[in-house]
């Protein structure tokens, strides 16, 4: 029996990397998702939240639900601070998917965060979408100015990085066809594991 790939779809804040998973539950592919993932994790672990409490203290969770504010505040500190709580995070979040038994992982922070490193990923897609593009997806998304939507994007990888450390990309600017693009790499991927 073949070994089935582990896929990693990954882009910058705004870029639809959401979208491009939805597509791919059309071709029957169900993709983790590693942001709620991590804001399940840290809801229900105990394990989670025994060690955030050591870090951030014990107001970093309110009647056993997390203090979104004072973490955030505490994250935005330092470096340092916001290395720690990855530190917490990243692993339990690995070993989730690992346990998940799915095939396919979208991740924002994908290098950031070492997940190329610690999971056995084979191929990664990275999905890219012009800054112009991407900050009026944010904008209307979370209700923010264009200033701060940049400032986010700022804080990530730059896209082109992120793009050359990729085996395929997706361009998802709005004219192009997603759906050809997923095509053509499933059918590469599908070939490469004869």
């Amino acid at each position: 029996m073949k070994k089935k790939k582990h896929i990693a779809i990954t882009g910058g804040i705004g870029s639809g990397k959401s979208y491009v998973a939805q597509r791919l539950k059309a071709h029957g592919i169900d993709v983790y998702d590693c942001d709620d993932a991590a804001k399940r994790i840290m809801a229900t672990s105990a394990d989670v939240k025994r060690k955030m409490k050591r870090l951030v203290g014990n107001n970093a969770y309110i009647d056993g639900k997390l203090n979104k504010p004072v973490v955030a505040q505490f994250l935005l500190m330092s470096d340092s601070n916001r290395e720690a709580i990855n530190n917490i995070v990243h692993p339990a979040v690995a070993d989730d998917y690992m346990k998940s038994g799915k095939h396919w992982i979208e991740s924002a922070i994908l290098f950031d965060s070492g997940f190329d490193k610690k999971l056995p990923i084979d191929k990664i897609i990275c999905v890219t979408a012009p800054t112009d593009v991407r900050i009026r997806r944010i904008v209307s998304r979370d209700g923010i100015s264009s200033d701060k939507a940049k400032e986010w994007i700022d804080k990530q990888q730059e896209q082109d990085i992120v793009r050359s450390m990729s085996d395929y990309e997706i361009v998802n600017d709005g004219q192009a066809d997603i759906d050809t693009q997923i095509d053509n790499i499933l059918n590469e991927l599908n070939n490469n594991n004869k």
